[in-house]
């Protein structure tokens, strides 16, 4: 292939400070969910505990070398500051370079793995078959066996997806807006079906690889740790509803590992922008990866945490509150009883320390100052729980009043929020009170909450 790449008269150092800079703006570059060990012959390896990460001050992750291969591109979309109208610094790099600046990053301990992105040179083809030859080179010549996540192009021949998928561990394909009516508003060359294409033949690809792993061991492993998208939040009028079912049904029919929120940044002045004037909505940003969180691990859908009544995020509680309070017929759970899921929708009960909780209870009554050591937080769970049919502090279970305390106890000193929440357990400060039949609580001898998950203690 001959690559018409004409930049010849930067050098590598340049283009390096042009490409990484141009790539800051990509936050889908996660490096977790590969597990392949080198084989004593090359140099690296991609193990799970084998991928370090580190953030920048802005929270962008930089333990990859995190790269476009170019930043020309025949698109123009109004978001983008690479866009083919924009005058900006321009960059391309070759295969060979992107190769020996990876090595030489990893022998420096710089870096754990190589994040490649690229806007669109000349045609898809022409970019994905650039990114192809990248990786080739990398794994077959340079025998490199550390991470690799690498996008694929939309609109590209799928048979060049396909054997970069061979030797990448993650790719993804950017969806860049949540609807289409956004992305033809903004990026009016770019098209749903397209990006949707690789992401489907990627998910395939996939499903069959780990079939024929099942019966031939030694098979070549096809994006082993699966692939993952990203989308731009703030540029266009979408609800958070809307936004958080997009995900939803990504997850559902296209198995993807993650996807990432990008708060919009005003790199560009275009009237179909929106303007920011408190900047970009990162508060917006964070509540949303708080919400995926909880579709990934605690079992939630995006239609119980938000509707067409609720379509936004309550800014000032994090999701998974939030959606508690609107629903304190399910509590207060008693932690004696309830089962995993359940407890999973108890703010303050992360994944581990519900695990904590049921291994733990088998073996006798729990305390609350057990549940501190198995790393509840007391401070917002302590107004959804009971354990032994007590509740830890003097709580009435009204939307408004326990609104108002996991509100405001954020502006309250460390030795206040002790006090209240009863953190000096075993102290004059803990306050237990025994449940009786006129508490105002709503408890049934069975009630179904969320996805028909039993509730509470029985009375």
């Amino acid at each position: 292939m001959d690559y018409r790449i004409g930049d010849g008269h930067r050098s590598i150092m340049e283009k390096l400070g042009i490409l990484t800079d141009a790539a800051k703006y990509d936050v889908a570059c996660t490096s977790s969910g590969s597990d392949r060990r080198g084989d004593g012959k090359g140099i690296g390896n991609a193990v799970s505990a084998g991928i370090c990460h580190s953030f920048s001050g802005d929270g962008r992750c930089i333990s990859l070398l995190k790269i476009l291969f170019t930043n020309e591109c025949i698109y123009d979309c109004k978001y983008c500051i690479n866009r083919r109208s924009n005058d900006v610094p321009r960059a391309s790099f070759t295969p060979d370079e992107v190769c020996r600046l990876t090595i030489e990053f990893y022998r420096r301990n710089y870096i754990e793995g190589l994040f490649l992105s690229s806007g669109i040179l000349y045609s898809p083809d022409y970019t994905m078959e650039l990114l192809y030859a990248t990786l080739y080179r990398l794994r077959k010549e340079y025998h490199f066996q550390g991470y690799i996540h690498v996008k694929a192009i939309p609109g590209a021949d799928p048979e060049l997806v396909r054997r970069t998928g061979f030797l990448a561990d993650r790719m993804s394909v950017n969806l860049e807006l949540p609807t289409a009516e956004g992305l033809r508003r903004l990026a009016p060359n770019k098209h749903r079906k397209n990006i949707l294409a690789p992401m489907r033949q990627i998910q395939t690809g996939i499903t069959q690889n780990k079939q024929e792993l099942a019966v031939y061991r030694n098979a070549p492993s096809f994006v082993p740790a699966g692939q993952s998208t990203q989308m731009i939040i703030g540029a266009t009028p979408e609800t958070d509803y809307q936004i958080l079912s997009v995900a939803q049904s990504l997850y559902d029919k296209f198995s993807l590992k993650r996807v990432f929120y990008s708060a919009f940044v005003a790199v560009n002045e275009d009237k179909e922008l929106p303007a920011l004037p408190g900047g970009p909505p990162l508060l917006r940003e964070h509540r949303l990866y708080q919400a995926d969180w909880l579709l990934r691990f605690y079992g939630f859908r995006a239609e119980e945490l938000l509707d067409e009544g609720k379509p936004n995020f309550n800014v000032l509680l994090d999701p998974k509150a939030d959606w508690a309070l609107r629903h304190l017929e399910c509590f207060p759970v008693e932690v004696c009883r309830a089962d995993y899921q359940l407890l999973l929708r108890v703010p303050g009960i992360g994944t581990k320390s519900a695990r904590r909780i049921v291994g733990a209870r088998r073996n006798g009554t729990l305390r609350f100052e057990d549940l501190k050591k198995m790393g509840v937080v007391l401070k917002r769970a302590l107004y959804f729980i009971t354990c032994g049919g007590r509740m830890l502090y003097p709580v009435r279970l009204n939307e408004d009043s326990i609104a108002r305390e996991l509100i405001g106890g954020q502006g309250k000193s460390r030795r206040e929020r002790e006090l209240e929440a009863g953190y000096l357990l075993g102290t004059e400060g803990v306050t237990y009170r025994q449940l009786s039949l006129f508490d105002d609580v709503h408890f049934g001898s069975e009630r179904m909450c969320g996805n028909g998950m039993e509730s509470g203690p029985r009375l």
